[in-house]
């Protein structure tokens, strides 16, 4: 229903639309039981008019009801708030961004490999600091899946930012929550947008390493699967475009993308989608069966500013991993005319990656009294 659809709940407002509110209805229903004879009447004509909704509901098609269903189901993130340690932990985002900083002087790639953590971390259970998680006894670490294995990186980082903030506000402050603000964080010091993350995430006190295995989008994966992937977590065609746009900055190791460079169909020929003088470079950097660690900008123009030059290079046929290129290579791809829009609108792609952030921090986050607030990001409390 629309907000201009909305009517009173008062005896002549109640309208068959069923346009009233239940906290509205409540408030009327009190009036009429101490206020007597009079309202008792007017108690009535509504009793009338609510068996007609009730009539009218009955009539709903299952697309409305659909509807409805869906909104109840987005109240679970309602609980969420950018405000939420506004009192408890008021200085939470400044001490993020403080340790941030000072790992940036000496690691200018840890912004990149925080994004990607909680990447990794939303795509498995949902955003819940599972992949923070080391092996213990009923714990088969997420660090050890095949998309996360001497990758993944930054956790010293977040120890860090964890103590500092156990110290000013012991047991308040959720890992996930630290990985979904220092993601943010981390954008906006590499010169991309800012937006308000909102907070109240709880930690998992489980891992799901065959998650991991299976729900991560891998680099060397074809753009119906990726896509497939992105569904599941309740994000579109455009966030998929928008959230790879993160490869704006940041590393990827060879091993990622050898298979385009000299045999990537089998045949011993190199990904026809790839620039010939971008290959050249690439094949210089790793050789056939040499190092497969080495490391490769993933933006070869700024690799270490976020801006949308990543579009560009797409553009250009010098995406470094197959899933970058498939956005634009995929002949008739809804992906296509979204990668021109970004490459040439800054703006708009800044606008559309933190949209698809706060959607993806969004994905199933424990709340409440659900998980608990982890002492040490690394193990469930008591173990």
């Amino acid at each position: 229903m629309r907000s201009d659809e909305t009517t009173s709940c008062g005896a002549e407002g109640l309208s068959e639309s069923g346009g009233c509110r239940e906290d509205e209805l409540a408030t009327l229903l009190l009036k009429v039981e101490m206020n007597g004879d009079i309202e008792r009447s007017a108690s009535s004509v509504l009793a009338a008019k609510v068996a007609r909704k009730k009539m009218t509901m009955n009539k709903l098609s299952l697309a409305t009801f659909f509807l409805i269903f869906g909104a109840f189901a987005a109240l679970a993130n309602a609980q969420l708030s950018a405000t939420f340690y506004q009192t408890t932990c008021p200085n939470v985002t400044s001490v993020v961004s403080s340790i941030i900083q000072q790992a940036l002087q000496s690691d200018a790639r840890i912004g990149a490999s925080i994004i990607r953590l909680h990447f990794h971390d939303c795509f498995v259970q949902g955003c819940d600091a599972s992949i923070l998680l080391d092996n213990a006894a009923n714990i088969a670490s997420e660090k050890d899946a095949l998309p996360n294995a001497n990758s993944t990186r930054g956790f010293d980082v977040l120890d860090n930012i964890k103590t500092a903030l156990e110290s000013q506000c012991r047991g308040v402050v959720s890992c996930a929550d630290i990985l979904a603000i220092a993601a943010q964080v981390s954008v906006t010091l590499g010169g991309g947008p800012s937006w308000a993350v909102p907070l109240g995430r709880r930690d998992s006190t489980t891992a799901d390493q065959n998650g991991a295995n299976n729900l991560i989008p891998a680099p060397t994966e074809v753009l119906s699967s990726i896509q497939s992937k992105f569904t599941t977590v309740g994000l579109d065609t455009t966030d998929l475009v928008a959230l790879s746009g993160a490869h704006t900055f940041g590393r990827a190791q060879c091993r990622f993308f050898v298979n385009r460079l000299y045999n990537f169909t089998g045949n011993n020929t190199p990904d026809p989608t790839l620039d010939s003088n971008y290959l050249a470079t690439l094949r210089q950097l790793c050789p056939q069966g040499g190092d497969g660690t080495v490391l490769a900008n993933l933006d070869p123009t700024t690799p270490n500013g976020f801006d949308n030059n990543y579009f560009s290079n797409l553009q250009g046929n010098r995406g470094l991993l197959q899933s970058d290129q498939e956005l634009l290579s995929t002949s008739g791809a809804a992906t296509i005319p979204i990668v021109n829009s970004f490459s040439s609108n800054q703006t708009l792609f800044f606008q559309s990656f933190a949209t698809a952030m706060i959607k993806m921090g969004n994905f199933r986050p424990l709340t409440g009294s659900s998980g608990q607030i982890r002492a040490s990001c690394r193990r469930v409390n008591g173990s």
